[in-house]
């Protein structure tokens, strides 16, 4: 049994940490509110710019579509770009995007095909290493990154491309986590190449306007699609921020209420403890009086 000593030193101990983690809890509060205006002003914009793309994409023939949108035509070696964050403490967040990713990258495998993954963050990096460390290929760093801007998603996206362009895999999919609220992120998956997937948004609807392109719809793609991967990646990024902030609130308040609950029940042993001691010691001093 611990004695009163070794009580209230885990006590402190346990007031210590619910201080952190009720600080933590505050921080993110306050840095969520910043990452959801950013998540859901994006929204629009990539929404907007699939259905541009679908317009266009509506007036080319299959023959004449961008490589990046109608793809080699194999689907043989898939790339994984899995995005998670750079710091823990945020509850499951990062171990469901992996759970998704690695799933996926097992029925790849045991279909055949040639699995190639890069990781974009820390967390999910260190814990695919585990089980599909000789399929990672590449890894992106963003820890000095304080706010994630379009720069960075747009050096992923030129990296994508570039390993694209390079013959390295033919199916690219991004792996992200959707911000739903501060209880509910869902992991999602989205294929990034081959774009075909923009001729599957309904195009929007222009009553009789004809519309005219200069230069032709196919050069416009060309120079559209690789942007567009870069603003579902900015997106993707944005999305993960907003999420690994919604579920570090969340985590955080559990730790906070579980160690006020801790303390609950270490102060009770501790006064039972004393209790007894100080019985124990009244009993002595009694029996010791009448003796004499």
């Amino acid at each position: 049994m611990p004695s009163l000593k070794d009580l209230r030193n885990r006590i402190a101990s346990v007031k210590a940490t619910q201080k952190i983690t009720k600080a933590m809890q505050m921080v993110a509060a306050a840095k969520l509110r910043r990452a959801q205006d950013a998540a859901l002003a994006a929204r629009p914009y990539s929404q907007r710019m699939a259905a541009v793309l679908a317009n266009i994409a509506s007036n080319v023939d299959g023959a004449d579509a961008p490589v990046l949108m109608s793809g080699t035509g194999k689907d043989d070696v898939h790339l994984l770009v899995v995005c998670t964050s750079e710091r823990g403490l945020c509850g499951g967040f990062n171990a469901q995007i992996v759970r998704l990713a690695r799933d996926h990258a097992r029925r790849l495998i045991a279909d055949g095909k040639t699995v190639k993954i890069l990781t974009v963050g820390k967390k999910g990096a260190d814990i695919l290493r585990r089980d599909l460390g000789r399929h990672i290929i590449d890894h992106v760093d963003l820890r000095e990154v304080k706010q994630v801007g379009f720069a960075n998603a747009d050096a992923i996206g030129h990296k994508i491309i570039a390993l694209y362009n390079e013959g390295g895999f033919d199916v690219a999919t991004l792996f992200y986590s959707e911000f739903k609220s501060v209880i509910a992120q869902i992991p999602t998956a989205q294929q990034l190449i081959p774009a075909n997937s923009i001729s599957e948004v309904e195009p929007e609807s222009a009553g009789d306007a004809v519309y005219e392109y200069e230069p032709d719809p196919a050069s416009i793609l060309g120079d559209l699609i690789p942007r567009n991967i870069s603003v579902q990646v900015f997106r993707a990024l944005l999305e993960n921020a907003a999420s690994e902030q919604g579920a570090r609130m969340s985590a955080m308040d559990n730790a906070t209420r579980n160690a006020g609950d801790m303390i609950n029940k270490l102060t009770m042993s501790y006064n039972r403890q004393r209790q007894a001691q100080i019985t124990k010691e009244l009993i002595e001093i009694i029996s010791g009086a009448e003796a004499l």
